[in-house]
């Protein structure tokens, strides 16, 4: 599947109907995963391309790990297969939201948390720090 270069026309572009993914300069684009039961952030990821096309063949969410350099099917390793419901795009398509329902113990998080938002910044007088707001790992 190839997808069509994004349209120059703003109009066309954010009104219509054809999908035509930005990626940046590295071939990436952004990707934010959400439990499509609950709206919980679970996790911000990378799609090339190719994981864009295989999540869009198969129903499985595919990432493209940065650190690695490699295609990634979520849940090979850890069994937390995520499962497309739905798939968006933002108004200058450079950047995706993701609706999942997560398999597994439903933990996205490589540290065993549900989401991989679980600390807050905290600014004190002493510079910023991190608090754990949710802890789902034990």
């Amino acid at each position: 599947m190839t997808f069509p270069a994004p349209s120059a026309d703003k109009k066309i572009l954010e009104e219509g109907g054809v999908f035509t993914p930005k990626f940046d300069s590295h071939g990436l684009i952004v990707c934010v995963t959400v439990e499509a039961s609950s709206g919980e952030i679970l996790m911000l990821a990378y799609m090339n391309a190719l994981a864009l096309e295989k999540t869009l063949e198969t129903g499985i969410v595919h990432y493209w790990s940065r650190s690695r350099n490699e295609l990634w099917r979520k849940g090979d390793t850890s069994g937390q297969i995520q499962k497309v419901i739905d798939i968006r795009v933002d108004c200058d398509q450079d950047a995706l939201l993701l609706r999942v329902e997560a398999g597994g113990d439903g933990k996205a998080c490589h540290t065993g948390r549900k989401s991989c938002f679980y600390r807050q910044v905290e600014a004190t007088p002493e510079g910023a720090r991190l608090r754990i707001v949710a802890d789902e790992s034990s």
